[in-house]
C-alpha cells in the first residue's frame, strides 16, 4: 500500500487502485455520518475533489491521489458511513480508480514513511 500526506491509502489490485482513508484520519475526524462518493465513469485529475465526508467533528474533502477514471464506488459506505471508522483499510474503502499514469504512485509514501509522518 501507498499513502498520501492527506491520509489516504492506495492499494493496487491489478490495473486498478483501491483508495480510502487511513485509521489515523478516521480517528481525527471522529464518527463519520455521511459520505458523498464520486460518479462511476468520472475522469479525475490528481488533487480534484472526489469525496465529501461529514463527521461529528467536521466536513472534509478527499482529493484524487492520482489521475484516472473512477470505475467503482463503495455503495455500502454510502449506506453505512461508519464502515470507514470500523474498517478503514478494508470494508471502508471509498472508490476504485483506473490510473491513467500508474507511475504517479511512485512518489507516494510507504507504510514506514507514513507512520513516521504521523508519529
Amino acid at each position: 500500500m501507498k499513502y498520501t500526506e492527506e491520509h489516504e491509502w492506495l492499494r493496487p489490485e491489478g490495473d486498478v487502485v483501491v483508495v480510502g482513508i487511513t485509521e489515523h484520519a478516521t480517528t481525527q475526524l471522529g464518527d463519520i455520518v455521511f459520505v458523498e462518493l464520486p460518479d462511476v465513469g468520472a475522469e479525475v485529475a490528481k488533487d480534484d475533489e472526489v469525496v465529501v465526508i461529514e463527521s461529528v467533528k467536521a466536513a472534509s474533502d478527499i482529493m484524487a491521489p492520482i489521475d484516472g477514471e473512477i470505475i467503482e464506488v463503495n455503495t455500502a459506505l454510502a449506506e453505512n458511513p461508519a464502515l470507514a471508522n470500523e474498517d478503514a483499510t478494508g470494508a471502508g474503502w471509498f472508490f476504485k480508480i483506473k490510473p491513467s499514469d500508474p507511475s504517479q504512485m511512485d512518489g507516494l509514501m510507504d507504510e514506514a514513511a507514513y507512520n513516521a509522518m504521523i508519529a
